[in-house]
């Protein structure tokens, strides 16, 4: 009785996805939601795409001179707005708007073989980089001041990398945080772990995961936790999308042990979010489809109709994006 409760509710949410009339072609990667209102996503050629009436109109912009950018991540605030362009050396860039006012280019990767892949902000002044690693150890970038100043957290306080590991800019999702001090970052290629500092990023360590690994285009692909305990990875091969396997990890006691989740098939997936409502749980999207649980993935239902690359949850809301433009909303 209790399966079928869970398929029902499942079934219902899964219905209800509302595609939105959106301005762009562009492939869209990032997405960021302030309230029920105010809603942005980014992506390829310098665009950002933003809706302030619950997405009843979208429009679409770029960023004066990073037309050949690509933009992974957004994060929207009320009067303040920061994209993150992902690319080799200073391709890598983090902008900043102050509503009613122009873009500024607050951050320029110095390193060439860097690689910025995702951002997380912990309130307005807070907010960590994660970067592919250089020297053999990935980057984190930090502000304490809303973005005045960005510095690199000191590389020996971060475990070394695996030859050949580094973070996915698929989502914006390889990061995540649970209040200024507690933040997770996840890895992919020869390895799929987390590392995990409790102190806002001064000290690192790292814990491995049972997620597929081995290949450049393997491991894990977004994180995120519902509090300082309970967490879920999520993950796979993005050149075989369609391929199952060990792609969803739980952990329970802050990212030191991580298990393979029960809920099957398990097919690549790119972000993963936490949902609230009545029923708690989780939702999950990929190239290949989505999926919704509400009992920490024991159980799921999987649809193959909509495939998206990242999402976000807030506020009762859910928002995903994908190639060509796509951006779908859901209110379980």
């Amino acid at each position: 009785m209790r399966l079928a409760v869970l398929l029902l509710l499942t079934a219902t949410a899964l219905a209800q996805w509302q595609p939105q009339e959106s301005p762009t072609k562009e492939s869209l990667r990032g997405v960021s939601i302030f309230d029920r209102e105010n809603i942005w996503a980014s992506g390829t050629h310098g665009t950002y795409v933003m809706t302030r009436d619950g997405g009843k109109t979208w429009n679409a912009g770029k960023v004066p001179g990073a037309e050949d950018l690509d933009f992974r991540g957004v994060k929207v605030f009320k009067e303040d707005v920061f994209l993150l362009a992902s690319g080799t050396g200073d391709k890598s860039r983090i902008y900043h708007l102050h509503i009613g006012k122009q873009w500024e280019l607050q951050y320029t990767n110095p390193e060439p073989k860097g690689f910025f892949d995702c951002m997380v902000f912990a309130g307005e002044r807070h907010a960590v980089v994660i970067g592919d690693p250089v020297n053999g150890k990935s980057q984190v970038l930090r502000t304490r001041d809303g973005g005045q100043s960005w510095q690199y957290v000191d590389p020996k306080n971060i475990p070394p990398a695996i030859d050949g590991e580094g973070s996915f800019a698929a989502s914006n999702s390889c990061v995540t945080s649970n209040g200024i001090e507690n933040i997770w970052f996840s890895t992919g290629g020869p390895a799929a772990r987390v590392f995990h500092s409790s102190d806002g990023g001064e000290t690192w360590a790292v814990a491995d995961t049972p997620i597929v690994r081995g290949a450049p285009s393997q491991g894990t692909f977004s994180i995120a936790f519902r509090d300082g305990l309970h967490g879920v990875v999520a993950g796979g091969d993005y050149q075989h999308p369609e391929q199952t396997g060990p792609h969803l990890a739980r952990t329970e006691d802050g990212g030191k042990t991580w298990k393979l989740a029960d809920a099957t098939p398990q097919k690549f997936f790119s972000a993963v979010a936490y949902i609230g409502g009545t029923a708690p749980g989780m939702i999950v999207v990929g190239p290949a489809g989505f999926g919704l649980s509400r009992d920490e993935l024991h159980t799921w239902s999987l649809s193959g109709s909509e495939g998206f690359h990242a999402l976000e949850s807030k506020q009762g809301v859910i928002v995903a994006v994908g190639a060509n433009g796509k951006i779908a909303m859901l209110k379980p």
